[in-house]
């Protein structure tokens, strides 16, 4: 991790590719978080936010006024809130997701340029992912709000402090990574979507620190490995010099990345000659063990249980042909999918290390397979830019308006590195 700081410590503008992939991840993350904040829990939460952390930052489709932190917070929180945010498959989680908020929140009454917004993003991004390569949760816990602080905390520094503040900042928030449960998830609670406002609110109090000129211990990341995870090894984390966000992933569908490789799977079933959901008599889902042990949630009653769920998520697909927001309105009003989920069967392949799941449906008159090894958003399938900007106008469309989302869309995409990032506020 040091090597990796004095890199980017010494990184001063971002490689043409790498600054393209930043600005998608900033579209995306965007999207998600004002889609997010269209449900009613998210809404009480920025409200019950007001009542210690009023201010002027506002999210745009939104007029719950926060101080920066709170904001952050706030669009930490929605941002996953339709589990449709972005991911790294080595991190086993999402480092860009508390970033976004943090940062855009902190640039909303500075006058940070769009350039120097997107060298933290990028910058906090290369230490969150890195963190999480090397920050090995146990079955049990939860990735979101961990390890993500530092990525927050690297971001928030350079953004507020320069360069020099980024290794303080990251030790501070080593000092003290949380341990979070995935226990909300399988009980139905949207308490887990605090998780990343936690991230978001301890990257900005460790920048602070640095920021205050404290001093910190080094190592403080490989001492936690050590005490809290009882990991002894080093950690093989990316190499410094290397991008490792042209590594991560967009999102096609809302619900958890171990869902998509089936829902793709469904998806093409469905194109398939004789195939009618309501000739389904059997479905056997075939995966890795990790998307089982993770995503194992069977008859989900809330949407958080149903965005872990294989068998929702395959059975939404094969109904619906889709897998989006919708998806999870109104749980258990659609018959069909409850049927279909109902009769999934999961079983996993403990010789399968990769990624990928292989699907087979039994009509009566035949048995469909079809097996999926890479979907739209792997390294070997990158969502097009195309692909992204639809997506982000499908989230966002309802809530702000084709103009709004439009004019946003082409002024994270196109605007000069430096014009002030600020201005996606005032836009309409």
């Amino acid at each position: 991790m040091a090597e990796t700081v004095s890199w980017l410590t010494h990184c001063d503008t971002l490689p043409p590719d790498v600054e393209a992939r930043a600005r998608l991840l900033l579209l995306d993350t965007f999207g998600c978080l004002i889609a997010g904040l269209r449900h009613r829990e998210a809404q009480d939460l920025g409200r019950a936010l007001h009542s210690s952390m009023a201010g002027d930052v506002a999210w745009p489709g939104s007029d719950i006024g926060l101080a920066p932190a709170g904001a952050a917070a706030l669009g930490a929180a929605a941002a996953c809130w339709d589990e449709a945010c972005e991911g790294h498959a080595s991190a086993h989680g999402r480092p860009g997701l508390p970033i976004v908020p943090t940062l855009l929140a902190l640039c909303a009454r500075r006058d940070t340029s769009l350039g120097d917004l997107l060298l933290a993003l990028a910058t906090g991004y290369e230490i969150g992912a890195r963190a999480g390569q090397a920050w090995r949760i146990p079955a049990g816990l939860h990735v979101d709000g961990s390890w993500h602080s530092l990525g927050v905390a690297a971001a928030a520094a350079r953004l507020l402090s320069g360069p020099a503040a980024i290794q303080p900042a990251i030790e501070a928030a080593a000092c003290q990574v949380p341990a979070s449960l995935y226990l909300p998830i399988a009980e139905g609670s949207v308490v887990r979507n605090t998780y990343a406002a936690h991230a978001a609110l301890l990257g900005v109090l460790s920048s602070a620190a640095a920021q205050a000129g404290f001093t910190m211990p080094d190592g403080a990341l490989d001492e936690g490995r050590r005490r809290v995870l009882q990991l002894t090894e080093p950690a093989q984390v990316t190499g410094a010099g290397e991008w490792a966000i042209l590594d991560g992933y967009l999102k096609p569908f809302a619900g958890v990345r171990h869902t998509h490789y089936g829902v793709d799977a469904a998806l093409r079933l469905r194109q398939r000659p004789g195939f009618s959901a309501d000739k389904v008599r059997g479905i056997v889902l075939e995966t890795y063990a990790e998307a089982a042990r993770y995503c194992g949630n069977r008859a989900p009653r809330t949407a958080i249980q149903a965005q872990f769920s294989l068998s929702y998520a395959l059975a939404a697909a094969l109904v619906l042909g889709d897998l989006g927001p919708e998806a999870y309105d109104n749980l258990g009003a659609n018959a069909s999918i409850a049927r279909l989920e109902g009769l999934v069967e999961i079983r996993v392949d403990p010789s399968q290390v990769h990624r990928g799941s292989q699907v087979a449906i039994d009509i009566g008159a035949a048995v469909l397979s079809e097996r999926v090894e890479s979907v739209a958003g792997d390294l070997a399938r990158p969502m097009s830019e195309d692909e992204v900007v639809q997506k982000f106008n499908r989230f966002t469309t309802p809530v702000l308006g084709a103009r709004h989302a439009a004019a946003i869309a082409a002024f994270f995409l196109r605007a000069a590195p430096g014009q002030p990032a600020r201005r996606c506020f005032a836009l309409s």
